[in-house]
C-alpha cells in the first residue's frame, strides 16, 4: 500500500503572494530581503543553484537571471505552476519540481549553492532539512537560509494569527540567527556570514524612513530584524550517512 504524501505545509497561494508584493511595504521588503541573500550567495553566474520550497519562483527566478542554472522544487503544484509562469515572463529557464527539504530528490554533491528563503519555519525537522541541503551541496558549495527572525515583531504577528487560529501560522516555528548557525555546524558548515534586514515594524510609512538605514543596522546586529540570513560553505571533504 502506498503512503500518501504528507500535506503541503503552507496555505498561502501563489495570489497572496503577488497581492503582498504589489503593496508599498512589501516591494520595499522584497527589494531589501533579495538585495540581502543575494549579496550572501555571491556570483551565481554559471553555477547550478537549487532553491528549496521555491514558492512561486521570485529567487529562483533571480538567480537564472544572474545566469544561474536554476532547479526549484516546491510541494504545492499551485506554486509550481506560478514560477513557471514567471520564468516565461522574465524569458529565464527553471528547473521545477516536486519535492521537500527534508528529503531532497538529488544526488550527493549535485548543486554549487543551495537556497532555502523562509522555507524551514514549515517544515517539522529543520535540522533534517539543512543536512539534506549539506549533502546536495558540492564541496565548497555555500548554503543560503534566510528566515523570519524569532525575536521580531513581523514573527510576533504571525504567532498572534496562529493563535487565532490561522492554519499557516499555528504550527511555523521561527528560529533566531544562532539557532540557524548552531544547526548549520551540526550539519558540519562552516557559518561565514550572519546579517539582519528589515527592522522596521510593518507600517509602510515607517518602513520608508528606516529603509535607508536598514543594511547598515544589518551588519551590525540581528537583533530586532525581521529577516535574518545565515551564509554557511561546505568542507572540501564531506561524508554522509
Amino acid at each position: 500500500m502506498t503512503r500518501a504524501a504528507p500535506p503541503t505545509p503552507t496555505r498561502i497561494d501563489p495570489a497572496t503572494y503577488d497581492a503582498w508584493r504589489r503593496t508599498p511595504l512589501g516591494a520595499l521588503t522584497e527589494r531589501i530581503e533579495q538585495g540581502l541573500v543575494f549579496e550572501s550567495a555571491g556570483r551565481l553566474d554559471g553555477l547550478r543553484v537549487l532553491d528549496v520550497g521555491s514558492g512561486d519562483g521570485a529567487f529562483a527566478a533571480e538567480a537564472a537571471r544572474r545566469g544561474a542554472v536554476v532547479t526549484g522544487i516546491d510541494p504545492d503544484p499551485a506554486m509550481r505552476a506560478a514560477a513557471a509562469t514567471r520564468a516565461h515572463a522574465l524569458g529565464v529557464d527553471l528547473r521545477l519540481g516536486d519535492g521537500r527539504a527534508e528529503q531532497l530528490p538529488f544526488a550527493d554533491e549535485s548543486f554549487d549553492i543551495v537556497f532555502a528563503v523562509t522555507v524551514l519555519c514549515f517544515v517539522a525537522d529543520a535540522d533534517a532539512a539543512i543536512r539534506e541541503m549539506a549533502r546536495v551541496l558540492r564541496p565548497g558549495g555555500r548554503l543560503v537560509l534566510g528566515e523570519l527572525n524569532r525575536w521580531s515583531s513581523w514573527a510576533a504577528l504571525r504567532w498572534a494569527k496562529g493563535l487565532a487560529g490561522n492554519r499557516t501560522w499555528r504550527s511555523a516555528r521561527f528560529r533566531t540567527a544562532s539557532q540557524l548557525r548552531r544547526s548549520m555546524a551540526a550539519a558540519g558548515l562552516s557559518v561565514v556570514s550572519v546579517d539582519g534586514a528589515v527592522f522596521y515594524p510593518q507600517l509602510a510609512t515607517v518602513a520608508r524612513l528606516m529603509a535607508p538605514w536598514d543594511r547598515w543596522l544589518g551588519r551590525r546586529t540581528t537583533f530586532g530584524a525581521a529577516f535574518v540570513v545565515v551564509g554557511a560553505l561546505k568542507a572540501s571533504s564531506m561524508t554522509f550517512r
